[in-house]
């Protein structure tokens, strides 16, 4: 199916929320989330979002801008969200945010933000053409401007 047969699909068909419980095989020696496991975290709820919106296998093609602000502890709670920012020909960026939820408090932080580019392929492993993405609200009209200028920034620095 080309490209342009393909419907534009709002942002929320692609949105995913995860969430995990930090138990002790998930620390570090400080008892913090390892990094390790919340970049893996993170890819598998990215990979959700953008399978969600290409109908079809997506694999990680790059991450950038993984910022750390806050450790995640023991015995609190990980939400993943993640939705497709904006679609190229058979790319996605997807935004992806982190936010750490101790229980007994109620205290909600944000320790993490990233963008991660995905590509559709199809059956035989090749890129495939992925749908528009067609944002509704103002934030969604913002992410989906900003990932063009960061798409921009990437193709600069591959070079």
């Amino acid at each position: 199916m080309s490209e342009k047969t393909r419907p534009a699909k709002p942002v929320s068909a692609s949105r995913v929320e995860t969430t995990h419980f930090v138990t002790p095989p998930d620390v570090n020696y400080l008892g913090n989330l390892a990094g390790g496991k919340l970049m893996h975290w993170m890819d598998l709820t990215a990979a959700i979002a953008a399978g969600r919106h290409a109908n079809a296998v997506s694999v990680t093609a790059s991450v950038d801008s993984l910022d750390f602000k806050h450790p995640i502890n023991l015995g609190e709670v990980v939400i993943i969200k993640a939705s497709v920012n904006r679609a190229f020909n058979s790319s996605m960026e997807v935004g992806v945010k982190v936010i750490s939820e101790n229980l007994i408090t109620g205290e909600q932080k944000v320790c993490n933000r990233a963008y991660f580019t995905f590509v559709a392929i199809d059956d035989s492993l090749s890129p495939t053409s992925v749908p528009a993405v067609l944002p509704e609200t103002e934030e969604e009209k913002q992410r989906y401007n900003k990932a063009e200028l960061r798409r921009q920034i990437r193709l600069l620095n591959k070079g």
